[in-house]
């Protein structure tokens, strides 16, 4: 089963590095990606995708890192954009400057907070007033993630009339409610889930059935998105974005996760696709 959400500029990438990459979780905080490596023994983010040839320094198979996804897909940057500006001496131009950091224009992100932000705002200057500190002072990252915990939920409830049927329905409802109210689209979070009865096997299975099973779900993952690059994968040009042109691939980063939100197995990949391409030169209608 495939699952499309967009990702938005901006914040949108902390989905990806503290919800999606930390085990799906909402109160994992903004733990780094290399301690969620280190700390869960979950196999790190790659980067895939045939659109990858065409940004240097960044092939197939390597390892996502944090710093990365934020200038992909939170500006809209080359993945190494801190590496390169790094890499650059006292008489670069400005115009190398923008050659080291940039693939194209920028995302778009307005300003803007939803209601929800409003709220979770305020909740947190309460409890720093409550606690001797400055209204906009950082907060722990546990006291932070309860509070969107208990906000969320208070939301839930206050929108739809009901409790939330599990973890991952009022975890998706706090990512929604947090975006700013307008914002460029920064990707899309393309998620392969099994059945469930593949998930179940591979989890009960001998230790040599279950690496079977996890690779055959990794090289069905392979597949589909050659698929899509080959037949589903298209951008548009010119004003309004009149016409259709096929791109030469995706550039996105893959993590293959074993769980669900609520700690069952579940094995499922999610696979973060850039809003960055190379066109061809054919246009299509």
């Amino acid at each position: 089963m495939l699952s499309l959400h967009k990702l938005t500029a901006g914040t949108g990438y902390d989905y990806l590095t503290r919800q999606v990459a930390a085990m799906d979780s909402t109160e994992k905080g903004h733990t780094s990606l290399a301690d969620y490596y280190d700390q869960k023994g979950e196999s790190p983010g790659r980067w895939v995708g045939s659109g990858l040839a065409g940004i240097d320094g960044v092939v197939a198979g390597d390892v996502v890192t944090a710093d990365q996804m934020l200038s992909l897909f939170g500006l809209g940057d080359h993945p190494l954009a801190t590496e390169r500006l790094a890499a650059l001496d006292l008489r670069a131009t400005d115009r190398d400057i923008k050659d080291a950091m940039q693939l194209g224009q920028r995302y778009g992100v307005y300003p803007g907070m939803t209601e929800f932000s409003v709220e979770l705002t305020k909740r947190i200057g309460d409890w720093n007033l409550a606690h001797g500190r400055e209204p906009g002072a950082p907060v722990p990252a546990e006291i932070r993630a309860e509070f969107r915990t208990k906000v969320g939920l208070e939301h839930f409830r206050k929108r739809f009339g009901r409790e939330p049927m599990d973890a991952r329905e009022l975890s998706g409802f706090i990512v929604r409610a947090s975006r700013p109210v307008r914002s460029g689209v920064a990707g899309y979070d393309a998620t392969f889930s099994p059945v469930k009865s593949v998930s179940a096997l591979w989890a009960l299975a001998r230790p040599e059935i279950s690496t079977a099973v996890e690779r055959c779900h990794d090289q069905a993952v392979a597949d589909s998105l050659r698929f899509m690059e080959e037949l589903a994968i298209y951008t548009r040009r010119g004003r309004n974005g009149v016409r259709q042109v096929k791109t030469h691939g995706i550039v996105a980063a893959s993590f293959t996760h074993r769980d669900s939100r609520a700690g069952d197995p579940d094995l499922h990949t999610h696979v973060a696709i850039a809003n960055r391409c190379r066109r061809r030169t054919t246009a299509l209608g």
